[in-house]
């Protein structure tokens, strides 16, 4: 798949008989998925979105414009992940981030690699980045305090209640400019 796809939403499972789908967005607003001309799937398979009513209802089309048109056809989608290419995306405002972004950057903490950020968690709580061994960092300004997107590294400060036992030594030095 190609990286510069990033997921928006999950088709569900069918709603009714006329080949309608729930679909799960994961845009901040779940309505700004249909604005998207293609949507594309993990096999490359192009297809457009239309709501149809509340509650993340919504009716699929493929690149030849054929509407999904029952059950069956629905329920063969369900689990589908729906990406969009990076550069259709809006620029997210200063101090916001997408999560695909973030994932792969390498975390420092006072000059020590922690490791590259393997997943972006939000639970309702806020945003954690995790680390590798389950390391969970808060995505917050004050536990990650600089971001460079161009030299994809997070500076990390975690207070001593989550730094545990790999905040002791643990981690490889690195070179300045490595």
């Amino acid at each position: 798949m190609r990286p510069d796809l990033i997921l928006i939403g999950v088709v569900g499972k069918p709603h009714g008989v006329r080949g309608l789908v729930h679909v799960r967005s994961y845009a901040q607003d779940p309505q700004s998925l249909a604005q998207y001309e293609t949507l594309l799937d993990q096999q490359g398979r192009q297809w457009s979105l239309r709501w149809r009513g509340a509650d993340g209802i919504a009716q699929l089309s493929d690149a030849q414009g054929r509407v999904i048109a029952d059950r069956t056809q629905a329920q063969e989608l369900v689990n589908t992940r729906l990406y969009v290419p990076r550069e259709a995306l809006p620029e997210p405002e200063e101090d916001e981030f997408y999560h695909a972004d973030l994932i792969g950057m390498e975390a420092f903490e006072n000059g020590l690699s922690l490791g590259r950020v393997l997943a972006v968690h939000d639970y309702g709580g806020g945003a954690s980045l995790e680390l590798p061994g389950g390391v969970l960092v808060p995505f917050t300004r004050a536990c990650v305090p600089e971001v460079d997107l161009v030299q994809r590294v997070l500076g990390i400060h975690r207070p001593g209640e989550i730094s545990g036992e790999e905040g002791h030594g643990a981690g490889r030095q690195v070179a300045a400019g490595a």
